[in-house]
């Protein structure tokens, strides 16, 4: 456990007065609860990995693909001649 010395500015000190005062915790308790706070908004906001935005997504058996990557090959120029061909 270590000790912090911190400086607040005079609007800081009143608000930490008052949560003090209506929830009755101690300086080290309403700190420790606001870090606490803080620390969830951050991960809440951290950017995401690709990864972990792929997993979200919901695409299905075979996600978007057309045909196995074994027929890849001519899968695409099926594709590509039926667009061609409207």
């Amino acid at each position: 456990m270590g000790t912090r010395t911190v400086r607040l500015d005079d609007e800081a000190e009143r608000t930490l007065d008052r949560i003090r005062v209506m929830t009755g915790l101690s300086i080290s308790e309403v700190l420790k609860h606001g870090l606490s706070a803080y620390e969830t908004e951050v991960l809440e906001q951290a950017p995401r990995k690709p990864y972990e935005i792929f997993r979200q997504l919901d695409l299905g058996a075979g996600g978007y693909a057309v045909a196995p990557a074994r027929d890849a090959k001519s899968a695409l120029a099926k594709v590509i001649r039926r667009k061609h061909s409207r």
